[in-house]
């Protein structure tokens, strides 16, 4: 029989100066900074590459064409591995020395790898959010004479990026959940806290079940905030009531 015990969340860590519980929230705060920037990240460079690719200029959208599917379709575990192993080792010896020494260094490895790999997820969004809108539109911005840049900044884009708020809320949901790769290159975020904890106090089922509940509560304020934007930022015609587009 396996002997609970949750008073093991009081207890000291081997730190010697937070509890486990306290280890936990630590391992958030680093869960939360690795997901918020690579988000911020994704957020710019899927954007750009998602408006690329809709452009009528034919080498600049095979390029980005190539970028999603490769970062799309590498898994998110080997790129991790790539960009904290390999990546150093083309920079010249006493930069990569440099970096690989930083402290930080795992943690900016984490943030670039889930910032790509989500970039490419949010670029297909991008796309098919102007791709659905009426090609009426982009007809209206020519008749005015406006450039095709400016017929994105002022009549695509505000338009598409109301469009793509429910899909973005996943994709920040998964950021939030991919960011948990982040412990196998040393990066202490959740669930390396969970793990770590499981490690030294052999409550295997405390530690991971206290994890699990702590990203469903984060995952749950998330959604929470993502609806109040969609609901503020609704087009009618465009997005029905619970997220769906049209």
């Amino acid at each position: 029989m396996y002997n609970w015990n949750w008073k093991i969340l009081w207890d000291v860590s081997p730190d010697g100066v937070n509890t486990y519980l306290q280890t936990l929230i630590n391992g958030l705060g680093w869960t939360l900074t690795v997901a918020l920037g690579a988000w911020l990240m994704a957020l710019v460079l899927g954007t750009v590459i998602g408006v690329i690719r809709t452009t009528p200029v034919k080498w600049a959208v095979k390029l980005c064409d190539a970028y999603v599917e490769v970062f799309r379709n590498i898994p998110l575990l080997v790129q991790m591995f790539l960009w904290f192993y390999v990546m150093p080792e083309f920079l010249p010896g006493a930069i990569s020395a440099y970096i690989k020494a930083s402290p930080s260094y795992s943690v900016i490895a984490a943030v670039i790898c889930l910032g790509f790999f989500t970039s490419a997820r949010v670029a297909e969004q991008v796309k098919a959010g102007i791709q659905s809108l009426p090609r009426g539109q982009s007809m209206a911005g020519t008749a005015l004479g406006l450039t095709l840049p400016q017929t994105y900044r002022y009549v695509l884009l505000p338009m598409a990026g109301r469009i793509v708020i429910p899909p973005l809320t996943s994709e920040f949901l998964n950021v939030i959940k991919n960011s948990a790769v982040a412990f196998t290159i040393s990066v202490v975020e959740l669930m390396g806290a969970a793990r770590s904890m499981q490690e030294f106090s052999f409550q295997v089922f405390e530690a991971f079940t206290a994890a699990t509940i702590i990203f469903l509560i984060v995952n749950g304020c998330v959604i929470l905030l993502m609806r109040t934007i969609e609901r503020f930022a609704r087009v009618p015609g465009f997005i029905v009531s619970g997220g769906g587009g049209h």
